[in-house]
């Protein structure tokens, strides 16, 4: 018999009952060791040569939460063949996209898988849908039912046809992809000879305690020897949330840069977020599938505004003494009283530039959340952030907004080069859409920026130059953090949150 420590003992017994070859989740479930026990066991018995420790990476799949709906709903253009074969096999697209139950940000998309597949196609004198042939189950939707059933698979034990399916679902962003690392322990001609002997596990104690003391058992008693160099169960020490952390250090750089902060309400008067902005009462985007309108109360009180609305009634009617001729239409007091959730952080900067705090030449910034009512999808969240910013002062010029810009970016997301777009809002002339560029994120799109118009900025009483931006924060730290898919930011993957780095 041979004399070994406990762990190390049932390590080699589970291994000899699983024929000398096993891993170490196999192992962990058959001794009753903790998978830290086992991981310290085998690399106290490997330098003795009783066992050697094998290293196999392998590729695991899952669904993600787009993934899982279709796994339930059926890829895209497989309900709309389905709803196409309700109708014989010809419809009109709106038709079939509607009883299709197909949101428009992915219809685009299944017209697409639809003509690559072969299975459908638009006539081109009745612009009506066709079906093509009967659609038999591909290999894209074959892998999409193991992993509704299985809930993974590993890539490398998977058929040829489905490893070809996984480079599909990958590239329409539907499966999440890691590599995993599982360890193998295999008996060596050592260890089969010692455990063909018979191993004993010595009892062994890791701590002293009075009663051995007192007693002088600890005499008898054989201390457990330790492995420095062996791993350990991890610890998850507690931090803030990456996305928080972000937000405070943007906070701090902003503030270091001279910028002071501003704020606002969430529940916004449209004057703050339209009326203010020059944005015409009629403009589309103040339909209720573009901002959410409150209901009970409908309206607030301006009448601490009342100074500044009849300035901004009369720009919108008239152009007042913009030099603008204005929007030509009545203007309605009891609209520009209406309630919303704020739909845009530029709320913030109206507020601030009737503040008798304002200080010209002067520097501002709002971090601050917006609601509107977009389809969910990996760029669009009905909630989000955004960063605001406003500089006053003589002589600034659009190129100075560019320069504030191209500094975001780069030392704020990390972008490696960014471009200008012209733009319109109506509340800036000139106008310019951010876009950057990172290795590995591609071009990303983070919000529009420009100059003040008269129209907004002399009826507040301001007279100088205002330079202004609205940046999609979230879309900032998307970058930073190298996430394609903005809900991840709310995600409660407690693996994803536990190794985000704190950047």
């Amino acid at each position: 018999m041979v004399d070994i420590r406990e762990n190390e003992s049932k390590t080699l017994i589970a291994l000899r009952d699983a024929g000398g070859y096993s891993t170490i989740d196999q192992i962990v479930n058959v001794s009753g060791l903790v998978h830290s026990a086992v991981m310290r066991a085998a690399l106290f018995l490997a330098p003795q040569n009783l066992l050697a420790v094998h290293e196999r990476k392998s590729t695991k799949i899952v669904l993600n939460e787009e993934g899982k709906r279709y796994a339930d709903e059926g890829l895209p253009e497989r309900r709309i063949v389905k709803a196409l074969q309700k109708t014989g096999g010809k419809a009109d697209i709106e038709a079939v996209f509607k009883a299709a139950s197909l949101s428009e940000n992915i219809r685009v998309i299944a017209l697409g898988w639809l003509s690559r597949k072969g299975w459908a196609v638009i006539e081109k004198g009745t612009k009506k849908l066709k079906l093509l042939k009967e659609p038999v189950e591909g290999s894209d939707e074959k892998l999409l039912a193991l992993l509704k059933e299985n809930g993974a698979a590993v890539v490398e034990d998977l058929s040829e046809e489905l490893r070809d399916a996984v480079e599909t679902l990958k590239g329409r962003k539907i499966i999440d992809v890691r590599v995993e690392t599982e360890r193998e322990l295999e008996l060596t001609a050592t260890g089969w000879d010692l455990v063909k002997k018979g191993v004993e596990a010595t009892a062994e104690i890791s701590q002293l305690t009075p009663e051995l003391l007192v007693t002088g058992k600890w005499k008898e008693t054989r201390l457990r020897t330790y492995n420095i160099q062996a791993p350990v169960a991890h610890t998850w020490l507690g931090k803030k949330h990456p996305y928080l952390r972000f937000l405070d250090d943007l906070k701090m750089k902003l503030v270091a840069l001279g910028f002071k902060e501003m704020t606002g309400p969430n529940v916004e008067l449209s004057f703050f977020n339209c009326d203010g902005l020059f944005m015409p009462q009629d403009h589309p985007a103040r339909e209720v599938h573009d901002m959410y309108f409150i209901k009970e109360p409908e309206t607030g009180s301006l009448e601490q505004y009342q100074r500044f609305l009849e300035k901004v009634k009369k720009t919108h009617e008239n152009g007042w003494k913009t030099g603008s001729k204005g929007w030509g239409y009545t203007f309605s007091t009891l609209e520009a009283a209406r309630l919303m959730l704020r739909s845009q952080t530029t709320a913030a900067s109206a507020r601030t530039l009737i503040s008798k705090d304002l200080e010209i030449p002067g520097k501002y910034f709002a971090i601050a959340r917006c609601f509107r009512p977009d389809v969910i999808d990996k760029t669009h969240l009905t909630e989000f952030n955004q960063v605001e910013g406003i500089i006053l002062g003589e002589d600034l010029t659009l190129v100075d907004l560019l320069g504030v810009l191209e500094k975001f970016a780069k030392d704020v997301a990390g972008a490696d080069k960014v471009k200008y777009r012209p733009d319109y809002f109506p509340f800036t002339e000139p106008s310019v859409e951010l876009v950057a560029y990172k290795k590995g994120c591609g071009w990303m799109e983070f919000g529009g920026s420009g100059i003040f118009r008269p129209e907004l900025t002399l009826p507040l009483g301001i007279k100088v130059p205002v330079l202004a931006w609205g940046l999609g924060v979230d879309r900032l730290f998307m970058m930073k953090a190298g996430i394609d898919d903005i809900r991840f930011l709310f995600t409660q993957d407690l693996e994803w949150l536990r190794r985000m780095e704190l950047i």
